[in-house]
């Protein structure tokens, strides 16, 4: 079993930055998670904000609106998956959590079964 906690979070002007970490405590080789931040808005359903996949293959992918403005990477030595996030909108105001699962990821929430309780990103206009 995989336990996940994200830091990082806070306020941020619009076109500021911030950058989440996912720290990940675990027995079996973490390299073998695929790994995702999603993010979830007051009143909105939780969506994917990117994915990177496991085993080294470190391929990525992201949702339409990151628009090239965020990174997720990995380092598996350290256990931790990182989002960089650039231009921050007011529209990216969100509790953002980091998501586990063993094998292949996906884009929807169902498609990872380990979760994190999140972090606060709250971007002002």
């Amino acid at each position: 079993q995989i336990q996940l906690v994200e830091s990082g979070g806070g306020l941020v002007q619009t076109g500021g930055s911030l950058r989440l970490s996912c720290a990940a405590s675990v027995r079996i080789t973490f390299s073998g998670y695929d790994m995702g931040w999603f993010r979830q808005a007051p009143g909105r359903e939780r969506e994917f904000v990117a994915r990177i996949t496991g085993w080294s293959s470190d391929m990525t992918s992201y949702a339409d609106f990151v628009e090239g403005r965020f990174t997720i990477s990995r380092d598996d030595a350290k256990k931790t998956v990182y989002l960089q996030m650039n231009g921050l909108k007011p529209e990216d105001t969100a509790v953002y959590y980091c998501a586990a699962n063993w094998g292949p990821g996906g884009a929807t929430p169902s498609d990872f079964r380990s979760w994190g309780r999140g972090t606060q990103v709250t971007v002002s206009s």
